[in-house]
Formats: structure tokens, C-alpha cells, sequence
């Protein structure tokens, strides 16, 4: 089994260094093949990038020129796109959109100059062959000094993993959309649990959906991975206690968002998505699919501290060692709570009478407020509309959201959506320590574009989860919707409303855009945002990279299923 893992990412790792695994240089041979991988005692059959999973670091400096030569050797077509890294858009590597796909025995060689620095990750586009194995952390060094200090660093990749090929995963969705939630709520649970009002208990009940829906795909048949390893594996990076310590945590993972801590060790993070962001301190955070967050920890004893990823339905979980020396074994907490979806994650944040979220952005949890307690819930309860308080609200009202094309993929309309960057994702509610939210992301350095935007759009992420489809305004990718245009280098908001019970991470390949978090001139530049349940966030996109691009949910089920579109950027006379 060890000569499946690359050597950075073995057990007892010093680090990551030329010697340890990663490849660089201008001319870069990458092969794409089968595997056998073996973790917790079973082996499976996963998809490689020479050989080993996760595949080598990609290492890169900032101002070069770099040619990757992909070769394929699988007995079906695939791709690897270079997320977040900007290179023209016939490099981007999505078939269909940038370019054909690598067929079976064929070479690509992609080229591009790397114009930034900072930590991503590269992965498959083709065949859900990402969920198999086919990822690795691609790390671009500054041309000039890097105003992150540290000692040592790791690269840190999670994921999920399953001896289940993806596209059964989809028919099983297909055929029952909570196929795979073995953590539903029993009658007995419903009466016992403090978490819900009985106006909650009921407006569930009534709409025949589950609070614990949360996940489509989760422990019940994945394993958790960090560098490769399970929890058994134990993966283990070594330090030297006074040392400051960047971990690069990128989430490679196909269907599972991740709260990331390390108990007894702040983190300290120092860039989101691979752009600096003004140092903050913090004892947990939530990565979305796609992310990548760098940490600063500075371990002071001669103790070994547990990396832990907890997937966020709490129906798993992965632990990961960081000791002064190997033969330390970091403790395995017990997973916590699971945690419930409320009214807020239906869209009717708007309702809370508190006049706030009900919680704190980054400090001590205070207690969530029932935004419907009080309210006479006894005359409504069917999905489509729902008496309260005698008034009325239909979930499906199309008037929320006039360019949504209503039909069997539609189940719900957030009546109210709010913005929900200031609180603490999903599961984080009522933990007793600091949290990270997205407002908490201020950029290092000045926004670079302080134009204001000349135009909204609203795009709403839309679902029947029932029956397993997933769109955009209602519709499918696969029912031929045109592309998204824009002008070459115009500046657009476009507001992302999410009309499901689920996060979504939305990715737009070939850009970063500045997530509006109420800290104007310094928001976070990001390429993937996550859209909390029946929340909404707007980013500003300065179009300035011509071509098409792909733009989709980065869960991967979601954009196999039809949360996928194609935005295209071209020049002001073309797009006219």
C-alpha cells in the first residue's frame, strides 16, 4: 500500500520539498491510469496521476512558463483542469467547453504562463473519475517575498472516498434522493429532540422533508481521507515545537464539506483560495468542496495534536496526526451532534424576530432564536403553501424569482433569503469556541478593481432533491440553456440565491471574484464560494478573461445532474 501514496504525503512527512514527491520545473510529464488503493482494510480501484493517490504536488514559481504533458492511458476519455490557477481557456481542461478531452493513449500538453501564486489543486473533469482518486495540490510559489513567515509547511488534501463507483451513487439518488441518509429522525427522536421547536417538528412533518438531509452522499459508505490516509492510517506530519507551521488544506473531496480544527491549537489563517487574506485567528473552520484555506500553527509542546476533519452531517470523520516525532498517536474525539437544518435553511432567515442571525460571527456561540416560535402553524402545511400566523407563504411562489422556469426540478423558492456570510456555517452553530465566517476574510492587499458594477444579476441555485435534479433557474445543463455572456472586462454582482436545503460551492472557472462581505475596497478574493442553505451571496466578477468557461456547483453529483452552466466573455463588439 505505501508505494501508492506519493512521499510527501506518507506517514511521517518532514515537509514538502523537491525530494518529497512533488514535480516542477518548465517541462512536466503527468500520466493518468488505474490503481489499486487499499484503506481500512479493503482495496478498491482508483484513478491515479502517476501512480499514486493523491497524485504529486505540482510545484510552480510564479512568471514562468510550464508545460504539462497529460497522457492517458485509461480505456475511456479524460481531462484535468487546473482549478483556480488562471490559464486561457484551451487549457482550462473541461471537455465540451475548452476543449475535446484527452481520449484513450493520447498525450495533451497544456501551456501557460503562471501568473499568481499561492495553493490550489488540480483534478479530473470527466466521468466522476475525480471522486476515484484523481486530484493532487498543485503549490505556486511568489516570484517575490512572501509575506507569509514560516518554517516548515504540508500540504494537506482531504477527501471522500468510496468503493462505490460515483455513477451508482447517481442511480441510487436517482431512484430515492435520501437513499444514502441512514441518519433520518425516528418518531421517538422527533419528541426527544431540544434542537426543534414543535412548530419546526410539525412544518417538517407537513412538507414530508428531513432536517437531517444535510448530505447526499456521506459516511454511511465513504471514507475520509487525509493525504490518502483514513483515520486507521493515521497520516502523521512532523514539526519541531516553536516552529511556525504552514498547513496548505485543500478539499479535494467529490461530495463533503469539512469542519477543520486541531483541539488545543489555534490556526491562524493567512489566505483563502490562494490569495493572502489579513491574518485571523480561529479554533475551527468549514471547507467547502474545492476551497483551500493556508494555516499558520506554532505547536510549542512535545505532544501530538489530531488534525480532525469532521464531515459536516457528523456521519464521519478523519483524524490526522502533527507530532515532534513519529510513534505519536493524536487522540480520536467523538464525533459531536448531529445538526438540523431549521426554518433559516428553507430561506425564512428574514423571519427571525430577534432582529439578527441568532449567531455570533467568530466569538462564543449564543443561542439560536426559532424564527417560528409563536407562530399558528395549524392552518397550512403542504409544501405549496403554508398558513402562518394568518397570513400566507407559498414555497413556491414564482414571483421570488421570475426568471426561474417552474416545473417537476423546482420543489422550493426561498421566501426570503438573506445574506448569511457573517454566520457560522452548518454544524458550527453552537460550538464553544471562535469559528470562522466569510466576513471575518478581509484581503491583504487592496481590492484591485474599486469600479462599481454596471449591472445585477441573479442566479438561483434550484433543486427537487426528492427526485435528485439539480439546476440553475430551474433549469438542466443537458436542456441545452444558452450561455451566460458578459463584456470583456465589464464588472457585473451577480447574487446567488440558493432556493435548496443543502450548501452549494459554485465555481467559475478562469476568474476570482470578491465576495461582498461588508468590507468594501477589502473583500476576499475567491474562485469558489458556498452558498449556505437558503442563503444568498453576492460577489463582484470583473470579466477579464475572453472565451467560455465552465461555471457549476462543485459538488460533483450536483453539476453531473445539471447544476452546470457555460459563461462566455467576449469583446465588447462581439458580445453586442
Amino acid at each position: 500500500m505505501g508505494s501508492l501514496f506519493p512521499a510527501w504525503a506518507a506517514s511521517g512527512s518532514a515537509g514538502i520539498s523537491p525530494a518529497m514527491g512533488s514535480v516542477s520545473g518548465t517541462d512536466i510529464a503527468l500520466s493518468i491510469g488505474h490503481a489499486p488503493f487499499r484503506v481500512g482494510g479493503r482495496t478498491g480501484h482508483a484513478v491515479t496521476v502517476n501512480g499514486t493517490l493523491p497524485g504529486p504536488i505540482i510545484r510552480l514559481k510564479e512568471g514562468q512558463r510550464v508545460r504539462l504533458a497529460v497522457t492517458n492511458t485509461l480505456k475511456e476519455d479524460s481531462s484535468i483542469h487546473w482549478h483556480g490557477v488562471l490559464v486561457p481557456f484551451q487549457m482550462d481542461g473541461v471537455p465540451g467547453v475548452s476543449f475535446p478531452g484527452i481520449k484513450p493513449g493520447e498525450t495533451y500538453n497544456y501551456w501557460f504562463e503562471v501568473k499568481q501564486s499561492g495553493t490550489y489543486w488540480y483534478h479530473s473533469h470527466s466521468g466522476g473519475q475525480e471522486a476515484m482518486g484523481q486530484y493532487g495540490a498543485i503549490v505556486i510559489d511568489p516570484a517575490g517575498a512572501d509575506p507569509v513567515a514560516y518554517d516548515r509547511e504540508h500540504v494537506i488534501v482531504l477527501s471522500d472516498w468510496s468503493f462505490m463507483h460515483p455513477l451508482e451513487q447517481m442511480r441510487k439518488l436517482k431512484a430515492m434522493g435520501g437513499y444514502f441518509n441512514h441518519n433520518r429522525q425516528t418518531l421517538a427522536g422527533l419528541i426527544q429532540c431540544k434542537d426543534q421547536s414543535q412548530s419546526d417538528r410539525a412544518m417538517w412533518g407537513k412538507m414530508r422533508m428531513d432536517p437531517t438531509d444535510i448530505s447526499d452522499v456521506n459516511g454511511s459508505i465513504y471514507t475520509y481521507l487525509i493525504n490518502g490516509h483514513g483515520s486507521q492510517e493515521n497520516w502523521t506530519g512532523l514539526f519541531t515545537p516553536g516552529e511556525r507551521v504552514r498547513l496548505r488544506i485543500i478539499n479535494a473531496s467529490a461530495m463533503t464539506n469539512f469542519n477543520v480544527r486541531l483541539p488545543g491549537l489555534p490556526m491562524t489563517v493567512v489566505a483563502a483560495d490562494g490569495q493572502h487574506v489579513q491574518p485571523v485567528e480561529t479554533d475551527e473552520f468549514q471547507i467547502a468542496i474545492a476551497e483551500t484555506y493556508d494555516v499558520i500553527v506554532q505547536p510549542k509542546d512535545d505532544q501530538a495534536y489530531g488534525l480532525i476533519a469532521e464531515a459536516i452531517d457528523r456521519s464521519g470523520q478523519c483524524r490526522a496526526t502533527l507530532a515532534p516525532r513519529m510513534g505519536m498517536i493524536a487522540a480520536i474525539p467523538a464525533i459531536r451532534e448531529r445538526p438540523l437544518l431549521t426554518m433559516k435553511d428553507m430561506g425564512m432567515g428574514a423571519m427571525d424576530m430577534s432582529g439578527g442571525s441568532g449567531h455570533s460571527a467568530h466569538g462564543s456561540a449564543t443561542p439560536a432564536t426559532d424564527p417560528m416560535a409563536g407562530m399558528d402553524m395549524s392552518g397550512g402545511g403542504d409544501m405549496a403553501g403554508m398558513d402562518m400566523s394568518g397570513g400566507s407563504m407559498n414555497m413556491r411562489d414564482p414571483s421570488v424569482a421570475p426568471q426561474v422556469k417552474m416545473g417537476p426540478g423546482v420543489a422550493t423558492l426561498s421566501p426570503m433569503p438573506m445574506d448569511r456570510t457573517g454566520e457560522r456555517p452548518t454544524g458550527l452553530e453552537k460550538v464553544d469556541h471562535r469559528v470562522l465566517t466569510y466576513r471575518d476574510l478581509k484581503s491583504l492587499t487592496p481590492n484591485a478593481d474599486t469600479r462599481k458594477p454596471s449591472r445585477e444579476l441573479d442566479l438561483h441555485l434550484t433543486a427537487n432533491m426528492e427526485r435528485y435534479m439539480w439546476s440553475f433557474d430551474g433549469v438542466k445543463f443537458s436542456e441545452g440553456v444558452d450561455p451566460i455572456p458578459f463584456r470583456h472586462n465589464e464588472r457585473v454582482r451577480i447574487n446567488l440565491i440558493n432556493d435548496t436545503m443543502m450548501p452549494h460551492p459554485i465555481h467559475l472557472h478562469g476568474h476570482f471574484v470578491e465576495l461582498v462581505t461588508g468590507n468594501p475596497g477589502n473583500h476576499p478574493v475567491k474562485h469558489t464560494v458556498n452558498v449556505l442553505p437558503g442563503g444568498k451571496v453576492s460577489v463582484d466578477l470583473t470579466a477579464d478573461a475572453l472565451g467560455d468557461w465552465a461555471f457549476h456547483c462543485h459538488m460533483m453529483l450536483h453539476m453531473m445532474a445539471g447544476m452546470f452552466r457555460v459563461v462566455t466573455v467576449r469583446p465588447e463588439e462581439a458580445a453586442a
